[in-house]
This record gives structure tokens, sequence and C-alpha cells, in this order.
């Protein structure tokens, strides 16, 4: 039996991964020559640009989810589950879609759009990178399209099975990209690591995915949303003490659950405590990857030692691949367990937003603030998680479209003033907005929109929607943590901002008098007759020299409109914050 596919559901992630081998053609194929890579970072942007525009198309289209990847009608197992699971999956409704494995609906256009305008902004800081030379060309946009490719179709994942493999996609590519730059001890430490945490997060996440199914017997979501938070007609009695009773024919039926759907196996509980433990593995494994407390001591070190912009990806990109799993597994097919990861989100998410910005409050170094402070972030966007609401996640959503746009600015402003010989160190960023009179002031009002002050009310209006969702119907004592959390990180952030209009020390002059005889000015001895390269224009030109100068022109130029393109956004969103919620669909995960 064939199965079907919809091409134009696919197009996006589809195009991303052509793109990918057409850049590795191009560099094995074109010379090597000044223009090679800027046209290498064209291509990539083209196609990233490309694969937006065809998301932008799907969301317009007035019709519903585009599904692909289904299970064709009258296959074994179309219309349930596997029998032998011993914790059953209740029925779906009379004449219900087979479940499919790639639906492209509300949340897959948000997440998509978010992961391919924040890639748009990456790839003109890689274009800023690779400006030098130092970095192979081919190798970064091969990665880079790998890794938001991965990001593109992770959102649009209804099965366990490609949600891992999309999750590993958009992961593993960014371990090479930190460790390209050669001869960079830090970049391979900072390589090192990432792979490290991502291969522990991995298989704490694949064994809580193997425990769902042999629970489940299934490993589709809209079929883990079925999953009762009591087992209907189970026996009372228990095996050996273990909590796992036998229930006959009569009482499954009794209980409302057809035969196909159970087992003779039936848990006494009213939550197994082994699919309770297979719920906080999957949180554990995904809280490694949106750097969650207490799994993210590594983001410092990885920020600070992977180039500029492989952090920029890792900070927007990254985490909302991580997010759109967790949410996609928690609120999409764990729902009916929310009593036991709810608490457990809450806790996690009051722990990440207080470390972070602890940690933050003593940084001197520009990213490893903002590698701190992206911690901190990823415990505001947790949080309306716990509230066990299905509407609560809107706030989430929200929340990292106000952040994607400011953090991707500062990152950006960060890396232009390092091209231009700025000290990595927050006091060399003294006086910057007199040496840059516009990247200074918009490094500035990009750091206000994280503290959340005016003018950046884009940061205060998404604090203000994550504390409505907590006072309105979460726990009140994680909106008291979050209150006092962003306090904290007013200091950090306006201390920085203190620093870029404070005019720079003036070093003391230290003047040598010369000697009485010595003349005030040397004169140029005139060239001989015959002989060149003694005067200035005439000293031969070192090869590559012109390069480097025209590399530094374009990744100037890269960098300036990177920063335009977030500013812009910025901006938007802090003239008119409820643009945000307009692009948020009312009905965000289609399950079922």
């Amino acid at each position: 039996m064939i199965q079907p596919i919809d091409y134009y559901a696919v197009a996006p992630p589809l195009i991303l991964a052509l793109t990918a081998g057409l850049v590795l053609l191009l560099d094995v194929f074109l010379p090597r020559a000044p223009y090679a890579r800027p046209l290498l970072g064209i291509v990539t942007l083209a196609g990233v640009t490309g694969a937006l525009a065809v998301v932008i198309s799907q969301a317009v289209r007035a019709a519903g989810p585009l599904r692909t990847f289904c299970v064709p009608p009258g296959l074994p197992g179309s219309a349930a589950p596997g029998p032998g699971a011993p914790f059953p999956v209740t029925a779906p409704e009379t004449g219900a879609a087979p479940p499919c494995s790639f639906v492209v609906d509300g949340f897959t256009l948000v997440f998509a759009g978010l992961a391919l305008a924040a890639g748009i902004i990456v790839v003109l800081l890689s274009m800023t990178e690779l400006s030098f030379g130092d970095i192979p060309a081919g190798e970064w946009h091969f990665l880079l399209l790998c890794t938001l490719t991965g990001a593109v179709a992770l959102p649009a994942s209804r099965d366990l099975v490609m949600l891992v493999v999309a999750l590993e996609l958009a992961s593993l590519p960014v371990f090479a990209l930190t460790a390209l730059r050669r001869y960079d001890g830090r970049g391979s430490e900072a390589a090192v690591k990432l792979f490290l945490v991502s291969v522990v997060s991995t298989a704490v996440m694949l064994f809580g995915i193997s425990l769902l199914y042999g629970l489940t017997g299934t490993v589709y979501l809209e079929r883990l949303a079925r999953v009762p938070h009591a087992v209907p007609g189970a026996a009372a009695g228990a095996v050996s003490g273990s909590g796992v009773g036998t229930a006959g024919p009569a009482a499954v039926t009794a209980g409302g659950v057809d035969g196909a759907y159970a087992s003779s196996l039936q848990i006494g509980h009213d939550l197994p405590p082994v699919l309770a433990v297979a719920a906080v593995l999957v949180l554990a494994g995904f809280a490694f990857k949106v750097a969650a407390v207490p799994f993210h001591a590594w983001a410092g070190d990885v920020y600070e030692g992977a180039p500029i912009p492989v952090a920029a990806l890792l900070s927007v990109v990254s985490k909302a691949a991580g997010f759109a799993g967790l949410i996609l597994i928690l609120v999409g097919g764990l729902r009916n367990l929310a009593p036991v990861w709810a608490p457990l989100v809450a806790v996690v998410a009051a722990l990440t937003m207080t470390a972070g910005n602890l940690l933050a409050l003593r940084r001197r170094r520009a990213v490893r603030l903002l590698a701190w402070s992206s911690v901190a972030q990823s415990g505001y966007i947790l949080a309306p998680l716990a509230v066990r609401d299905e509407r609560a996640m809107n706030a989430s959503v929200a929340y990292l479209a106000f952040y994607a746009a400011m953090n991707l600015g500062a990152f950006a402003v960060v890396m232009l003033a390092a091209r231009r010989g700025e000290s990595g160190e927050l006091d060399g960023y003294r006086g910057f907005a007199a040496r840059s009179r516009i990247a200074g002031p918009a490094l500035a009002f990009f750091l206000i929109c994280l503290a959340g002050l005016p003018p950046g009310l884009a940061g205060l209006f998404a604090k203000i929607v994550v504390f409505r969702e907590l006072v309105g119907g979460g726990p009140g004592w994680l909106a008291a943590v979050m209150a006092v959390n962003t306090v904290i990180g007013l200091y950090y952030y306006v201390a920085w901002v203190v620093r870029i209009f404070t005019p720079a020390p003036v070093p003391a002059a230290t003047t040598t008098p010369a000697p009485a005889e010595a003349p005030a000015m040397a004169a140029v001895p005139a060239p001989a007759p015959g002989v060149a390269g003694t005067t200035p224009e005439a000293v031969p030109v070192a090869p590559g020299a012109a390069y480097a100068a025209a590399g530094d022109r374009t990744g100037q130029v890269a960098a300036g409109v990177a920063i335009a393109l977030a500013a812009v956004v910025a901006v938007l969103f802090s003239v008119a914050p409820q643009t945000v919620f307009v692009l948020l669909p009312e009905t965000l995960i289609t399950i079922g």
C-alpha cells in the first residue's frame, strides 16, 4: 500500500534540505575566489527566505491543517494501537481520521516562522563571521541549514519517533558549528561539552519515550492524549504489591473501553508510577535542550566558546525547537498527566529564572552575561506551562517571540562590536554610544527591552502576559518568584546600558621630551632613481589583503542589516505588542 505525501505540507523543510545540498555542491565546484563566500551566504539566505515565504503562504490559506505521512486506512493499526499495552488508550471517535506523523497547523506555522525569521538574522551574522576566511564557508552554511531543517520539522512532528529525529537534526549540527573555527581551543572545549550534554539528554529522553511506548502501545501524540487519568474497571487486587491488577473483559466493557484498546493487565492506581516516571524523564531530556535548571551548567562555557552566530543560534533557534518539542509532549500528548508534570514544571521554572539571574549578576563578559540571561528567560517561558491550561501556552509562545527579536539584536550588536575591535568585557563598552552612534543606542534599546523597561515595551508586555497567566490560574508563589527575578534582572541590564552611555576613561598622556638636536619632523628620504618601494605608496600589498578588506566590508554590512531587522521587529513589538497575539491562532495544536 502506497502512502501519499503532501509535498506542499513538507515544502519548508524540503527547501532547506535541498538548499543545503546545493551549498555543498557549490562549495566543491566554485573557484577559491573572493566572491565565493558571499555567494554561498546569499544562496543560504535565499533558501531560508524561500522556506519562510512558503510558511507564510501556508498561514494565509483558509483551509484546515495539512496532514501527511498518515497511516493508510485499512492498514493494521490504523484505527487502534496494538494490543498488549499494560495501560489502556481509549478508543477514538467513530470515523476519526487515521493518525499522521506530520501536521501543519497553527502551532507548526508559528514555530516554523519564528525559527526561519531568526535563521535569516543568524545567516547574516554568519556572513560576518565568515568574512575573514578562517572558517570553511560551505560546511558552515550546510550545517546551519541542517539545523534549521530540524527546527522547522520539529513543531510539525506528531509522533514520538519523528519528534526525536527532528530534535536531533536540530541539535547535532550545532556541535560541529561550535568547533568549526580552526585552532580555537575554547571552541573545541565548548563543542565537547555541548556534545556530552546533548548525548545524555537524548539518552534520558529516549528512555522516557520507550517507557511511554511500552505502556501505551503507540507513538502517536493524538493517541497518547487519550490516555485516561484513571483506569476504568481496574481490579482492586494487586499482584505482589506492585499496584498491577487483573481485570477481565467484563470489567473493561463496564468501564467503557473497547477491548481492542486495552489488555488484561490493568493498573489499579489513579496514576501509574511507571507512567509518571516516563513523563518526568521526557521532561528532563527537554530540560537539557532549553538549559533549564538543574541541566543548565553547560550554557555559560558553550555560549562564550562558540562563535557568536552559534551562540545566537543556541539562544533562539535551538531554544525554540526545544520548547516546541516540550509543549507538544506535555500539552499535546500527556495533557491527562498534568497533575504529575505541572508542579514539576513550576519548580523547574522558578529555579531556572532564579539561577540564571543570580549567575548573570556577577558576569563581566558580554556573551557570558547573555548566556545566563538566556537561562533566566527559559524560566519565564516555562512558567505558563505550569498553569494546566492549554491557553496558557499562548503566553509561552508569545514570550518566546518577544525574546527572540530582542536577544538576536543584542547578539548582533555584540558581534559587530567585536569585529570593530571592542573588548568583550562589559567595562569595554564604556563610551560605546559615542564611538558608534547607531549600534550603541541599538544595543541599549535591546537591553532595555530584555529588562522590560520603557521605551522597550516589548519585554514589559511579554512579562505582563506571563504574569497574568500565573495570577489568573497558576501557582501564586511562582508569580511572586517571577516578580522578584524581574527586579534582579533589571540590575545587570541597566548596569550594561549605563556603561554604554558613560564616557570612556581617557588614559593619562605620557609624553617624552624630544632631544634638543632632534628635528620636529623627520624627513622622508626621496627614493633613489630607478629604485621602487621606498615610498608608502609603493609598498607591495600582501596577497589576500584586498580580499580581507572586502570581506570585512561585507561582514560589516551583513551585521548592520541583522541589527536593523531585529530593531525593526523590536520597535514594532514595543509600539504594537498585540501584534504577536494577532499572529497566534486561537487553536495552536491540532491533536486528533
